[in-house]
């Protein structure tokens, strides 16, 4: 018979695991509105402020997730060529930050 504080659930350990983020590629939303902000900075100098803060940010929540530094980097890299196709949309299409919709 067994016992109730010998049932197979407590002596359950949990194997290793792999944290699978949600690609900072496919934050379009995010993607939208750093390009829109970057438009709209007045220098060159805000705007790599601007994209500082923003790197630093998402290197900060790629970290407590735990994610290795060359996947980080990759989903960086990724991330910042999206906002750069997203500024380049928004030239040639004429909408900028603080048009009207």
């Amino acid at each position: 018979m067994v016992r109730d504080d010998d049932l197979p659930l407590f002596r359950w350990q949990p194997v290793g695991v792999e944290v699978i983020p949600f690609p900072l590629i496919r934050r379009v939303g995010k993607i939208r509105d750093v390009a829109s902000k970057m438009l709209a900075k007045s220098t060159d100098r805000h705007a790599e402020s601007y994209r500082d803060q923003v790197t630093t940010g998402l290197v900060g929540h790629l970290n407590r997730l735990g994610i290795p530094e060359q996947e980080r980097d990759e989903q960086l890299g990724q991330f910042w060529s999206a906002v750069q196709s997203e500024i380049i949309r928004l030239t040639y299409t004429g909408h900028h930050a603080g048009d009207a919709a």
